[in-house]
């Protein structure tokens, strides 16, 4: 099985990814971060910092960029894109990482959203929108650390 990591390279997707690859270490799981990009959407990856002001979109830069992030915190996680529309919706994208966790048959999807357990029914966050699905366990990330702390340095774990 596999514990996945939805991964956008915010603060709280990475507290996920290094929260999620510790379980794996414990549990003997494989770990995928799982990155969703809207095809040639320079605003949308800006707002991300995955493009610098004045960068035009470059999806290959773009995945890159995240694919090393993903090794500098988790070098033995696995790291996976998917692609949807430039105007995709919170749910399509929702919808492409439920379908990506099914694929790679997730025991566990760990979020790192600082709203999608307040309201799992929420319309806005894609975090609530995976969290719903019955077909896998989620463990909702809502508390950043640093990424580089020791598991004996934070509390809650």
């Amino acid at each position: 099985m596999t514990i996945v990591v939805p991964f956008d390279g915010c603060e709280l997707s990475q507290t996920a990814l290094v929260r999620a690859t510790m379980l794996g270490e414990a549990f003997d799981e494989r770990v995928l971060a799982l990155t969703i990009v809207p095809d040639n959407d320079a605003e949308y990856a800006r707002e991300r910092d995955w493009l610098g002001q004045g960068e035009k979109f470059d999806r290959q830069t773009v995945v890159g960029r995240l694919r090393e992030h993903v090794v500098e915190l988790a070098p033995r996680a696995e790291f996976r894109d998917e692609t949807v529309g430039r105007y995709a919706s919170t749910g399509t994208i929702a919808t492409k990482l439920r379908r990506a966790a099914k694929d790679a048959e997730a025991s566990l999807v760990v979020i790192g959203s600082d709203n999608a357990g307040h309201m799992v029914s929420s319309i806005h966050s894609v975090g609530s929108t995976v969290a719903s699905d019955e077909a896998f366990d989620v463990l909702i990330v809502r508390r950043s650390i640093p990424t580089d702390a020791a598991p004996e340095e934070t509390s809650g774990w």
